[in-house]
């Protein structure tokens, strides 16, 4: 049996939307695993330090990205919020953010050697954890009951059950292999990543009635979006000039942009392809969340 915690519609009001410096969006995986890494230090702050969260899936119910686009308009813009004016009077300078509202429901696999948890605390003690907690680098307004399930990850039953509890939402799975396959056959990562996710409309015109006919079409079926995923070192491991945390060691690191897929809860079929975890196996510097298992296709 495994245990998962789950959070039910918790929403977030202003997380960060800007999730890689090609991608306006979805929040990265990045910033689910740190709440995540987060709220355990939390957990483990009151006591109970034998818990252990070990990976994550996020169910979309509603996302609001804070956009505007015009009448006649090609492109949206970014709705800004105006900052507080300097000590002169006036307005500083103005540093673009995009930020999103949007409401998830939480599915957190959770490890209890020693059973510490129980269904009696998981409500109080996050009452008393989650308000003091950033998510995606954004408020949280409000959530409805956690829950500790006991899930058999083997039965197509319990998970089904479990999935359904999340309806109606979007789940957020990896599809690295559609990158794979377009850089397979010659493309490099932009442009397998754009293929993959561009939408070619064309029009035909009718010699005979002269009507203009307009047709939609892109590569892959199903909802697919560039996701961030991790980061890449772009320096060697060393000191730098007040880094934050002086006990470790320092590097940059440029963000890793791919492929991702929100599937409906009813189309998923095992639970591991939808939870998320830190990769164990650091590879060429590397630095990456990535799902249990891996899905090549559905």
């Amino acid at each position: 049996m495994t245990s998962i915690l789950k959070i039910p519609r918790i929403q977030i009001q202003n997380a960060n939307a800007l999730s890689s410096p090609l991608t306006i969006g979805f929040p990265a995986m990045t910033s689910w695993l740190g709440f995540m890494r987060a709220l355990e230090l939390k957990i483990h702050a009151k006591g109970y330090d034998k818990i252990l969260l070990n990976s994550i899936a996020v169910a979309n119910h509603k996302f609001d990205l804070q956009v505007h686009r015009g009448v006649g308009d090609y492109v949206n813009s970014i709705i800004g919020t105006a900052n507080p004016l300097d000590k002169d009077g006036k307005r500083p300078a103005f540093i673009e953010e995009a930020r999103c509202h949007l409401t998830v429901t939480l599915l957190i696999e959770l490890e209890d050697e020693t059973e510490q948890l129980n269904d009696n605390y998981v409500a109080e003690l996050l009452d008393d954890v989650l308000p003091r907690l950033k998510l995606a680098g954004g408020d949280i307004l409000n959530y409805e009951k956690p829950e500790l399930l006991d899930v058999d990850l083997e039965d197509d039953l319990e998970v089904k059950k479990l999935l359904r509890k999340c309806m109606p939402a979007y789940f957020l799975i990896e599809r690295r292999d559609l990158m794979q396959k377009s850089m397979a056959d010659g493309a490099d990562a932009l442009d397998a990543l754009i293929e993959n996710t561009a939408i070619h409309n064309r029009c035909v015109k009718d010699s005979d009635t002269e009507e203009v006919n307009w047709t939609s079409n892109k590569l892959n079926k199903g909802w697919i979006v560039p996701i961030s995923t991790g980061f890449h070192a772009v320096s060697d491991l060393g000191k730098a000039k007040n880094q934050r945390d002086e006990r470790y060691p320092h590097r940059f690191v440029e963000s890793i942009v791919t492929l991702g897929e929100f599937v409906m809860a009813h189309r998923v079929k095992s639970l591991d392809k939808v939870l998320w975890r830190y990769s164990t196996e650091p590879i060429d510097n590397l630095y990456i969340c990535e799902p249990v298992l891996k899905v090549e296709s559905l």
